[in-house]
C-alpha cells in the first residue's frame, strides 16, 4: 500500500514504534497490530519505549497532544504531581516572550533531573544503611537474639518447642556482646560495599 503524501512516518527513526489514532479516537499500534489504550501509552513512556503518534486520516504527528491528554488524566485521577503554582506559572508562560525558551529550559531541567535521579536513591538507600538509627536498631535486635539465647537456650533456633523452665537465666557476658557488635559492623561494612 502506497503512503500518502502527507504520511510523515517514513520520517520516524528506526525502532520507534508507529501509533495511529483513527476518527473513533481509537489507537492503533502497527507493531504488535492491535488497538490500544492510554493506560498502555504511558505503561510505555515508564517502560522507555519510543513511540510516535500519528493522525490516521492527516498523518499529522500528534504525539504531543497525545502526551498532554495522558498528563491530564493522571492528573484528574487523583496522581497528582504538578503544584498549581507551577501550572499558574507555566500558564503565564504562554503569550510571554520566554516562551520560546521554556521548552528546552524545561526539557534540560527534566533531563538533568533524570540523571540525578539515580544518584539520589542512590544516596537515599545509603543514608539510610548508614543510619544511626538502622544500626542502633539491628544492634539491638543481635542483643536480644543473644539474650533470649542465653536465657533459653534453643528459643531462637526452635520456636514452637517447650522451654525448659528449670534452666535458670544467665546473663550476656561483656565478651559476647563485643563479638556480637564486630560481627554486625563487619556485616555492615559488607553491605556497604554491595551497595557500591
Amino acid at each position: 500500500m502506497a503512503r500518502k503524501s502527507n504520511d510523515r512516518s517514513s520520517d520516524v527513526p528506526v525502532g520507534t514504534t508507529i501509533i495511529k489514532k483513527y476518527a473513533n479516537r481509537r489507537l492503533y499500534n502497527t507493531d504488535s497490530s492491535s488497538y490500544i489504550t492510554l493506560e498502555d501509552l504511558a505503561k510505555m513512556v515508564r517502560e522507555n519505549v519510543e513511540f510516535v503518534v500519528f493522525d490516521a486520516k492527516s498523518g499529522e504527528d500528534i504525539t504531543h497532544s497525545i502526551l498532554t491528554q495522558i498528563i491530564m488524566d493522571e492528573e484528574a485521577n487523583g496522581d497528582q504531581m504538578l503544584p498549581v503554582s507551577f501550572l499558574r506559572q507555566l500558564i503565564g508562560m504562554y503569550g510571554n516572550s520566554m516562551q520560546t525558551l521554556m521548552p528546552s529550559y524545561l526539557e534540560a531541567s527534566m533531563t538533568n533531573f533524570r540523571q540525578n535521579q539515580g544518584k539520589i536513591r542512590e544516596a537515599f538507600e545509603k543514608g539510610m544503611s548508614a543510619n544511626p538509627l538502622a544500626a542502633i536498631h539491628e544492634t539491638n535486635m543481635a542483643l536480644m537474639r543473644a539474650a533470649a539465647e542465653r536465657f533459653i537456650p534453643g528459643a531462637v533456633g526452635k520456636k514452637n518447642e517447650a522451654v525448659k523452665p528449670e534452666e535458670p537465666p544467665k546473663s550476656a557476658s561483656v565478651d559476647d556482646i563485643d563479638a556480637l557488635r564486630e560481627q554486625m559492623a563487619a556485616m555492615q561494612k559488607k553491605l556497604d560495599e554491595l551497595g557500591k
